[in-house]
């Protein structure tokens, strides 16, 4: 087992292990006292683990109360917040008990928002069940739903009482979500450590999925713990992501996070000169990066994203594969830049 610490307004750790599902109860009863636990996750997981997870918390003396959400981005919203607030206030659950947040990023992100305003906040625990989940948004305890206007729109920051990754349930992944969990990892390479890049193309990444995850969960704790509020450094990891959550928008969320992202990167290193890298590792792992929208469209619909401050907005750019820097441009710099990274990109409109 692997073991990350992170400090910030609330320090705990995350464990990283292939079979670690089954021990998440005697986990958890180390940290606090049985006691009620509020279990959300999604009608596919649920299916998977929830029985797992509640023999577990139950053998280790908690009381489980189970939420099942539909999967999917759909649900991320403030209609299904309100049926897991009204679901908790029936169930009695109160400040002393817990919220378990078992599933993928959409159930972490709602569970956790769930959590910090119920009751003015009651402690909650990630259990990622996917690679994306498990190296980004399980860690660093941004929680939120979107709104009709955008992606995470609303939400808040709350950190997690504890986060355990059972690396065995990412076996379970279709090829798809599991590459939305990968264009994550590439990210880091991205930003920080070119190295991880060369073990994804040097390596099957399934023979490294403790350690990546590890790398992974490092750097994004190394950057949490100096700004945690995501006022500076924090937000070089949006790289590829004002395109990346664009992109998924004007789709409706047909295309999945990650490849919306795999997508944003491609057009962000095409504007440093510095995207054949990236290719080679979108290619060997058959991620699509080919983005289908203009870059007036891109940039229209990025106007609405929440790292916008008036006319200003700040992105992510490389000085090269391995080092990022944020820069804030006028918004009407955006599709310039967009129309940059598209023009150079085969199969996209520039």
């Amino acid at each position: 087992m692997k073991t990350v610490r992170i400090e910030a307004s609330q320090n705990y750790e995350i464990k990283i292990a292939s079979g670690l599902l089954s021990h998440c109860g005697d986990l958890t009863a180390a940290l606090k006292k049985p006691c009620a636990v509020a279990l959300v996750s999604d009608d596919i997981v649920y299916n998977l683990y929830g029985e797992m997870i509640e023999t577990s918390y139950e053998k280790a003396g908690f009381s489980v109360a189970t939420f099942i959400l539909p999967n999917g981005e759909r649900s991320k919203n403030f209609g299904m917040v309100e049926k897991l607030l009204e679901f908790m206030a029936e169930q009695q659950i109160t400040r002393s008990d817990l919220v378990v947040a078992l599933g993928g990023g959409v159930v972490g992100d709602l569970a956790g928002f769930a959590a910090a305003i119920y009751q003015r906040g009651v402690a909650y625990l990630q259990i990622p069940t996917t690679l994306l989940a498990a190296v980004d948004s399980s860690v660093g305890g941004k929680t939120g739903v979107d709104l009709h206007s955008g992606k995470n729109l609303a939400g808040a920051f709350f950190q997690p009482l504890a986060v355990f990754c059972d690396t065995e349930t990412f076996k379970t992944l279709p090829q798809s979500v599991f590459n939305d969990g990968l264009c994550e990892v590439i990210k880091y390479g991205c930003i920080v450590d070119e190295s991880l890049l060369a073990v994804l193309l040097e390596r099957d990444i399934n023979d490294k999925l403790t350690d990546i995850v590890a790398a992974c969960v490092t750097i994004k704790g190394d950057i949490v713990m100096r700004d945690e509020f995501d006022l500076n450094e924090r937000q070089l990891l949006n790289f590829g992501h004002t395109a990346g959550h664009a992109i998924e928008h004007l789709s409706d969320y047909t295309i999945t996070h990650g490849r919306a992202v795999a997508m944003g990167m491609r057009i962000m290193a095409q504007n440093a000169g510095c995207a054949s890298d990236l290719l080679k590792i979108f290619q060997k792992y058959g991620i699509d990066s080919d983005c289908p929208y203009t870059a007036r469209e891109l940039a229209k619909k990025a106007l609405s994203d929440k790292k916008r401050s008036g006319g200003i907005i700040t992105l992510v750019l490389l000085e090269k594969i391995g080092r990022a820097y944020l820069e804030k441009i006028d918004v009407n710099e955006l599709e310039g830049i967009f129309a940059k990274g598209l023009g150079l990109n085969n199969g996209c409109k520039d």
